[in-house]
């Protein structure tokens, strides 16, 4: 089935509108990392439901077409981008979007693949439940793209990476067959545990096109307090202090680097940095206690909390959200690093995690190593230091052209920090997951028994190497 014959047949699957071609494709063949090369997609396909899913893979394992399925198009991998060849196509989740179900007695939600985050934590707040998942790009990233990349975002700590979250799903296979594990149980012995093995592969063995997933009771309180530390082994303290007295109510803890919190200053006005004009503090601190009990029994757990801290002399000065608009400001700052960093120009970004007790020790080892390697090159550091996850990220010296700064050091600035990050007993993609972009780092660092059994795992799923090929494992 030559080229056209396929795209007729697609029209005909999902209609003419639903396939698109041509030069004004730039939405579905961008990388959310804007400094990354665009792509060129035979066609971006966007069916209704999981039968025209499973008709459109279908057609394309006919063809021999690749197929790239793409959710809210917010990867910083080259993960739901196609590749330059102008042969892969794009196959687009978006027009599956429904809230299916809710079931407030098994706390769960039925929802598809397309589903904006946002959009779910409404449902279910709207039902009187939590659905705990939260990250900066929750406003356009989408469900299934979570789970195929196994998200993380702020709340880790608690209730646990996207995958934790899942209790079934529904996927397509790459020929085109659907498997419903819908079911939402939460204990199903029988057999390999599918779900876990669709759950962070990134479109590689399969389409997921829907899920079922774990809701929460609302929490009856909630606090936040943003607090300046001298150094990152105070944050690490400060950590087991609350781990100690907050427990489980334990929702958040993130460290932000003063040169990060400098960049929200300099290019998100609108948002006031606290402490950071007060204090001189290398460091700072944002954390949050959840608490299902009454808002006095979570404040007296907070001040004992902040007691102990100071006791321990691990904190400089803390300011406690008085209301809730507060502490979202405190969030919206958090979130902006990344936007205030885009704007201070290109610059070189790593997602990895690391024992917790060794980050202060791969912090100071690291910037040590790149200050020595180029002189006045900037860290910007921050990051979910509950669950071991930083954004190690590291912008060119003031004065110098971001785009030349990336042409020339970003290889040598990958080697150091992924070589530290391996000795110190890390992994260098811990939320962004593998894509395109970092392949060549999975096969110097992962073991050769890993590969082989994903190489094998891939072979047996899809053998005609059609779905996301060249995606976390090489073509």
């Amino acid at each position: 089935m030559p080229e056209e014959p396929l795209l007729d047949v697609l029209r005909h699957t999902v209609g003419p509108a639903h396939v698109l071609t041509g030069d004004s494709l730039g939405a579905w063949e961008q990388d959310r990392r804007q400094r990354r090369p665009q792509g060129k997609a035979l066609a971006v396909v966007r069916p209704a439901d999981t039968v025209q899913v499973a008709a459109v893979v279908r057609a394309c394992a006919a063809t021999g077409t690749p197929i790239v399925p793409q959710g809210g198009n917010t990867s910083l991998s080259l993960g739901a981008t196609p590749d330059a060849s102008g042969r892969e196509l794009v196959l687009s989740l978006s027009r599956l979007h429904a809230v299916r179900a809710i079931d407030p007695h098994n706390l769960s939600m039925t929802v598809e693949a397309g589903c904006i985050l946002h959009n779910a934590q409404q449902a279910a707040q709207q039902a009187g439940l939590l659905f705990p998942l939260s990250l900066a790009s929750e406003g356009s990233c989408t469900v299934g793209g979570n789970l195929a990349s196994n998200a993380g975002g702020t709340q880790v700590l608690r209730y646990g990476n996207t995958r934790d979250l899942c209790l079934g799903l529904e996927v397509v296979t790459a020929q085109g067959e659907v498997w419903n594990g819908l079911r939402g149980l939460r204990k199903d012995n029988t057999g390999y545990d599918l779900r876990h093995l669709l759950i962070g592969s990134e479109g590689t063995l399969g389409i997921i096109t829907a899920a079922t997933l774990k809701l929460f009771p609302q929490p009856a309180a909630q606090l936040t307090a943003w607090v300046a530390v001298a150094s990152i082994e105070q944050a690490v303290v400060l950590l087991g202090l609350a781990q100690q007295y907050l427990s489980a109510g334990l929702t958040g803890f993130e460290v932000m680097g003063r040169p990060a919190l400098e960049l929200v200053a300099r290019h998100c006005p609108q948002w006031r940095v606290p402490l950071l004009a007060e204090m001189a503090c290398p460091w700072f601190v944002l954390l949050e206690n959840s608490d299902c009990e009454s808002e006095n029994h979570a404040r007296n757990r907070f001040e004992a909390l902040m007691e102990a801290a100071l006791a321990a002399d691990c904190i400089q000065d803390a300011v406690i959200a008085q209301n809730q608009s507060q502490a979202q400001t405190f969030w919206q700052v958090r979130e902006s690093i990344s936007q205030a960093q885009a704007r201070e120009g290109l610059n070189i970004k790593h997602d990895i995690a690391l024992p917790i007790a060794r980050i202060p020790a791969f912090v100071a080892h690291t910037d040590a190593l790149l200050a020595q390697a180029i002189a006045g090159v900037r860290v910007v550091n921050f990051g979910h230091l509950g669950d071991g996850n930083l954004h190690y990220n590291v912008q060119a010296p003031v004065g110098c052209d971001a785009a030349v700064f990336l042409r020339e050091q970003e290889a040598l600035v990958n080697q150091i920090v992924y070589d530290t990050v391996a000795q110190f007993g890390g992994s260098f993609s811990a939320e962004h997951g593998v894509g395109a972009l970092k392949v060549a780092q999975l096969e110097q660092y992962q073991s050769p028994v890993a590969l082989g059994w994903m190489r094998a795992i891939k072979q047996a799923l899809d053998p005609q190497n059609l779905l996301n090929p060249g995606r976390v494992l090489r073509r």
